[in-house]
């Protein structure tokens, strides 16, 4: 049986501890930050990501762009140049154009390499919930799994990956094109923090508006704690934009109702971060079903 890897790219959102851990290739996503450009590495060696949050607190420009299809060719290439199957998880088809570029690529590459396999697989997930979402397929693959198991198993689990965010940066909302000047200044002044997922589709839908900071973390809690599959020992990640006390009395909040869960707490990377904004706070679980799009926030 041939070997095969786990690849993904950086929308994961993992820290390089994790990163070496689960012995996995991260291909980095390029985000450019007052017109200069810096590669989204895991361990932030470029810049980091604290400075990064601390920089587009003050209003500073940030963009970024999607790995083209030379980038994400360059990256595969070489495992089945060296004889490996390839599995690739990428970053969420409805907030990227990374999937489709990289169908293409791995086309083009079964071609070349016919005695190879190679996979695309759209997460639809986003942030530290396709960090979890790429941590339970490595898990599985660890535990023995095969290579067409796998496949099947990763298409199960992403409809099952629940992602909740509060936003609290509307500017950061507002320059991003995702609302109005207008809607941004009055939820400035009325102190109205969104709160949002993502879909099945993989798209970020907001669901809900809530009056205050203190509100809209205790309905992140509030969800999880109602979403979690309880009869599983799958942990929880929670990202945040810099903002690390939000994120453990978020923590707290969910460790009072559901105590048997561990937890991990990092940044949320540049990559979403540029478009989140500062104090970004997001919270991701397994649940038995990620659900249909919601309607007036239920």
């Amino acid at each position: 049986m041939s070997e095969y890897v786990i690849l993904t790219d950086s929308a994961t959102d993992l820290p390089e501890k994790l990163v070496k851990e689960l012995e996995i290739q991260v291909v980095p996503i390029a985000y450019n930050l007052e017109g200069k450009e810096y590669k989204n590495l895991s361990d932030h060696s470029e810049y980091p990501v604290k400075d990064f949050y601390q920089t587009i607190s003050g209003g500073a420009k940030v963009s970024t762009s999607a790995l083209n299809p030379s980038e994400i060719r360059e990256f595969i290439e070489p495992f089945l140049k060296d004889g490996k199957d390839v599995i690739y998880l990428a970053f969420s088809s409805g907030l990227s154009c990374i999937y489709q570029n990289a169908c293409t690529v791995v086309r083009e590459l079964s071609e070349d390499y016919p005695d190879r396999k190679a996979a695309v697989i759209d997460s639809r997930c986003a942030s530290l919930g396709f960090g979890l979402y790429v941590y339970l397929c490595v898990q599985k693959k660890k535990a023995g799994m095969k290579y067409d198991d796998l496949l099947t198993y990763a298409e199960e689990l992403k409809q099952r990956i629940c992602h909740e965010f509060t936003v609290d940066d509307l500017g950061q909302l507002k320059r991003g094109g995702r609302i109005s000047p207008a809607t941004a200044f009055f939820g400035s002044m009325l102190q109205i923090k969104p709160v949002l997922y993502v879909s099945p589709e993989g798209k970020l839908v907001p669901y809900a508006k809530v009056r205050g900071r203190n509100a809209s973390v205790k309905m992140l809690a509030d969800k999880i704690i109602a979403e979690a599959d309880k009869e599983n020992e799958t942990p929880i990640f929670i990202g945040h934009g810099d903002c690390i006390d939000d994120a453990e009395a978020l923590k707290d909040m969910i460790k009072k109702v559901l105590p048997e869960k561990t937890f991990m707490i990092d940044y949320i990377g540049p990559v979403i971060g540029a478009h989140s904004g500062y104090k970004t706070l997001a919270v991701f679980c397994v649940a038995k079903d990620r659900g249909a799009e919601r309607e007036n926030g239920k």
